[in-house]
């Protein structure tokens, strides 16, 4: 396993994160397709046997199960100090008006609730998960600064938006002296190019690591067309407003994961995560995996090397996107 420094500070994370969004109970939250802890422990017990360091995870993610069960088993699996947890905010984790997004109240109350779930003092880093258009950005900016100040998130990062959003968030930090963004969760992957237009660019410029989530486009780009929807495909409408409306022009961009990958005698994954990982300022793309065979093809894509020809194959029949994931 490769390790790299998180944008310019000095954590080290693997080129690879285990997301852990698969990993909840099926009966909380709106993900039916989750695995239960049973299911989910040898996942994560895999991901470190292979070097991986790095897991993310979120309040929302099966109404808090996700937190419970990623929590236990690094515990268990892990000393604390040799992991990088991530965990989230902003998604609605109660009824009532403030059970959600980024008040300086919702910040100070979900970080308690998240570290009592993950069973630790401190998260390595704390994400808003999306951009708050209800909430002063500055209410925001303080209320991460006192998270990090109190002890409770070693550093900070953001999750989708668009690049003005991110800029103005730098800025404002640099200008309060409080605590800055150090990472970008952006959704990039060979379906979906928008964030190469101006949030790559802004993250190069600023020192942001870059940690992609859906590298696969939730599993499209690891088979071939038509061979069937898996059980969360079936089942997850986010999935079908990010990559429904493209369906023609994205089978072409398909249909050359699957040449290239024959070429080089490595799986659809793995080409697709290859592509990823040879981008400038990409760090650590966000792997889900529900089938031990995930785990491998992702291992496998960092020693796979696209040639010139074979990424501007790659590439060839990308049409530009309407912007999704925000």
């Amino acid at each position: 396993m490769d390790y790299v420094r998180l944008g310019r500070t000095g954590l080290k994370v693997s080129r690879l994160c285990l997301g852990c969004m698969t990993y909840g109970e099926p009966n909380r939250g709106n993900h039916e397709w989750t695995l239960g802890e049973d299911e989910s422990r040898p996942f994560i017990r895999q991901a470190l046997e292979a070097g991986i360091n790095f897991f993310d995870t979120a309040n929302v993610y099966s109404a808090g199960s996700s937190e419970e069960i990623v929590g236990r088993a690094l515990n268990e699996f892990a000393r604390r100090d040799e992991v990088v947890l991530a965990t989230k905010v902003h998604g609605p984790m109660g009824d009532g008006p403030n059970g959600r997004g980024l008040s300086r109240k919702a910040i100070l109350s979900e970080i308690d609730h998240s570290l009592r779930r993950l069973g630790t003092d401190y998260v390595d880093l704390y994400q808003i998960h999306r951009f708050d258009a209800e909430t002063p950005i500055e209410e925001t900016l303080e209320a991460l600064h006192d998270v990090v100040k109190a002890g409770k998130a070693r550093y900070i990062g953001a999750s989708s938006m668009y690049a003005w959003q991110f800029g103005k968030a730098l800025q404002l930090a640099e200008r309060h002296g409080w605590t800055r963004f150090v990472s970008m969760q952006n959704h990039m992957n060979l379906l979906y190019r928008e964030e190469e237009r101006e949030m790559l660019g802004l993250c190069l410029e600023e020192g942001i690591g870059v940690i992609p989530w859906s590298p696969l486009a939730r599993g499209k780009l690891a088979r071939p067309n038509g061979s069937g929807d898996t059980a969360r495909a079936q089942t997850d409408q986010y999935s079908r407003k990010l990559y429904d409306a493209t369906q023609e022009a994205d089978a072409r961009v398909v249909d050359a994961v699957g040449e290239v990958a024959e070429a080089v005698g490595a799986s659809r994954a793995a080409v697709a995560l290859a592509w990823l990982l040879g981008k400038p300022g990409i760090t650590a793309p966000i792997i889900g995996a529900s089938k031990p065979h995930h785990l491998q093809d992702a291992l496998a894509a960092l020693s796979v090397r696209l040639s010139p020809e074979q990424v501007s194959r790659l590439e060839a029949d990308y049409v530009p996107h309407a912007v999704a994931g925000f």
